[in-house]
């Protein structure tokens, strides 16, 4: 009885397995034919790259402090080296504290990335999911951020259709 309870679970459920269908995007691909995601790219860019100088012109004017302060501090009075190095210590903190501002977890560019990437973002998975619900896909994988997906046969690959449904035609 069990065998045959097991053979029939066996039989519908490959059954079962074989009728879902499955496709995969590359977010990446589709991301590089959008635009406006180059163009939010590249603002981003940018923002990150101004920031970055701001940041290493605070770590220059440390390093020249700090250089300074270690050549002088044998000639210098006891105040005057608690002095400097109070500065020192000022200025290595909000140095720090500036670039967690602008690259920490919440900072600047996390936000500004949010505001200008996320949108487009969410039009691709709104495009993808109209796409899949049309086709009746049961999962759609994405290729540019599955680190364990060692295949994808290119019959799978939707992505063109998920342009096509942003408006975007393909090459």
């Amino acid at each position: 009885m069990k065998t045959l309870v097991l053979a029939l679970a066996l039989i519908f459920g490959t059954g079962f397995a074989y009728s879902q269908k499955y496709a995969y995007i590359d977010s990446d691909y589709i991301l590089g034919e959008m635009p406006e995601y180059a163009e939010a790219k590249e603002k981003l860019d940018k923002l990150a790259d101004r920031w970055t100088k701001e940041i290493e012109k605070r770590y220059d004017v440390l390093k020249m402090k700090k250089d300074n302060f270690a050549r002088e501090e044998v000639l210098l009075p006891a105040e005057e080296k608690k002095k400097r190095a109070e500065e020192i210590e000022k200025l290595e903190t909000e140095a720090m504290q500036m670039q967690k501002t602008r690259f920490g977890v919440k900072g600047d560019y996390f936000m500004k990335r949010q505001e200008l990437v996320k949108p487009i973002q969410d039009r691709v998975y709104e495009a993808m999911q109209k796409v899949a619900s049309a086709k009746k896909y049961v999962m759609v994988f994405d290729k540019a951020n599955q680190s364990n997906l060692v295949y994808a046969d290119g019959k799978l690959d939707i992505s063109n259709l998920v342009l096509k449904e942003l408006g975007i035609s393909v090459k």
